[in-house]
Order: C-alpha cells, then sequence, then structure tokens
C-alpha cells in the first residue's frame, strides 16, 4: 500500500511539473510589447483535471466504515470542466476507485460523475455533482474546491467531497473524503 501511495504521489507531481511550464520560442526586442495587456478569457473556456481522492469515513444504517483500517480505498478522478461564464461551468468526471484488502486490489467501483460548477471567489468554486455508480448506487456529492497554487492556466487543488449515495438495496450512505489533484 505504502508502493502505491508513492508511486501515486509521484505520478501527479511529474504530471504537474510537465504541465506547468510554459513553452517559450526566440523573440527579438522589436516584437515586445511596451504595455503589458491584461489576460483576455474566452468563453467558453474548456480545463482539464486529475486527482486522487480519499474516502475518509462513512455513515449509514447498514454500520459506519472508517477507510485507512480494515482497507483501504482511493479513487483516481479524471474530468473536463467547461466554464460558460466566469463564475459558471459544467463538468464530466469520470471516477475509478480501487480497493485494498487483504494483499489484494481490485476495482471496486467507477463512478460517471456530471455536475455545475459555481466559482464564489477567492480561489474556491463550488460544485454539485449527480452520482451513477456501477455498483448500482446512485446520489449526489457536494464538493467546496479550492486553489492552492496557480501558474498560468495550471492549478494545483485541493477538495471537500461530501456524498450521498442510495439505490441497490442497501441503506443511504453519508460520506466526506478529501481530494487533491491538478487542473490543466
Amino acid at each position: 500500500m505504502t508502493t502505491l501511495i508513492k508511486f501515486t504521489s509521484t505520478l501527479l507531481f511529474l504530471f504537474f511539473v510537465l504541465f506547468s511550464f510554459a513553452a517559450f520560442s526566440q523573440t527579438t526586442t522589436d516584437s515586445i510589447p511596451t504595455q503589458v495587456q491584461p489576460a483576455v478569457h474566452h468563453y467558453p473556456e474548456i480545463r482539464g483535471y486529475v486527482g486522487i481522492v480519499h474516502p475518509l469515513y462513512s455513515w449509514s444504517d447498514d454500520g459506519n466504515h472508517a477507510n485507512f483500517t480494515d482497507y483501504y480505498l482511493v479513487g483516481n478522478p479524471w474530468g473536463i470542466n467547461i466554464w460558460k461564464s466566469p463564475k459558471f461551468g459544467v463538468s464530466l468526471e469520470f471516477t475509478p476507485y480501487i480497493k485494498f484488502a487483504n494483499n489484494d486490489s481490485k476495482l471496486s467501483n467507477f463512478v460517471f460523475h456530471p455536475g455545475v460548477l459555481y466559482r464564489l471567489g477567492h480561489e474556491f468554486t463550488l460544485i454539485g455533482r449527480v452520482a451513477y455508480e456501477t455498483s448500482g448506487r446512485y446520489g449526489f456529492t457536494s464538493i467546496l474546491n479550492k486553489v492552492i497554487h496557480r501558474k498560468g492556466s495550471n492549478t494545483v487543488f485541493v477538495a471537500l467531497l461530501l456524498p450521498a449515495r442510495y439505490g441497490n438495496l442497501q441503506a443511504p450512505s453519508y460520506s466526506v473524503a478529501f481530494q487533491f489533484g491538478i487542473g490543466f
């Protein structure tokens, strides 16, 4: 399990480094503008992201469960955000979850997670998603996202997720999770 955490951390670091540098070409002094023009955003604006999500704790009538005790569950969200304006956008996310237990691992779930984005300001974004799981469950997820580093169009972010799941002859469950990722 420690090897997996080191591997995913290294992969995220390399991915961020790869997309954090802008390409520069040779310029002559007469092609350099005398005034710096502010960046102009054209909408729709399309951005991608990848991350690691760690469910921390789940509550349900069937029993409460903490990650990192009897098993380790980790998700790897990949998504596209389409910003329609400076404040509002839509998002498509796909998240496979892998469960490690008893010296074995397996794909435990795959979530299709479309949603809406609303920028609150100060690098915070409120996200509402619906969830459709291959386990037969469905629900919604409320997310508070915070960009902690920005360089050009690339970002490093953290997020607090509050998933609620229903269906498939199981009691409703409510969870809290932490996500770390990079946007590009």
